[in-house]
């Protein structure tokens, strides 16, 4: 299988949410189970059948966490040499030629991507188009509007 690109950041995020869910979710779905069971007839007894949903859920998510853990390729871009360089995990203060209007991403792994805090994917277009450029470099983007031009302002690696 294919190596999964995480930051260090959304590696030990999901380490959180694993242990959460194994350590506080898991138990917590088991004794909804038991006390369900308690109430007689499990054909017709919507609580066993729901919780029985959740454990599926849960056991789920816990396979698929720790799948991608184990096929984690963790970069930590704090300790590497700032070439000015757009890389994965790297910081990005982008100007739109256009409006002048100021923007600043982080590129991370796909699971890690949430656009209203700053953090696009790596296989996001925008992503595709700076990757590899350095500061003072002009990135065209195909965007649904059309092209879009963005100067890189800053490459931070923190």
């Amino acid at each position: 299988m294919n190596k999964v690109p995480l930051t260090k950041r959304g590696a030990e995020k999901l380490r959180e949410e694993l242990q959460h869910l194994k350590s506080v979710e898991r138990p917590r779905v088991i004794q909804a189970i038991a006390e369900a069971r308690e109430h007689g007839d499990l054909k017709e007894n919507a609580e066993y059948h729901a919780a029985r949903e959740q454990q599926s859920f849960i056991e789920g998510r816990i396979q698929e966490i720790e799948g991608k853990l184990s096929n984690a390729q963790i970069i930590d871009v704090t300790q590497m040499e700032n070439t000015g360089k757009v890389i994965f995990g790297a910081t990005v203060d982008l100007a739109d030629e256009d409006t002048g209007e100021e923007v600043t991403y982080q590129i991370v792994g796909d699971d890690e991507a949430d656009i209203k805090q700053g953090r696009i994917s790596v296989s996001s277009p925008i992503a595709r188009a700076l990757i590899g450029k350095q500061e003072g470099d002009v990135a065209t983007v195909a965007a649904p509007g059309g092209e879009k031009n963005y100067e890189i302002v800053e490459v931070r690696y923190e």
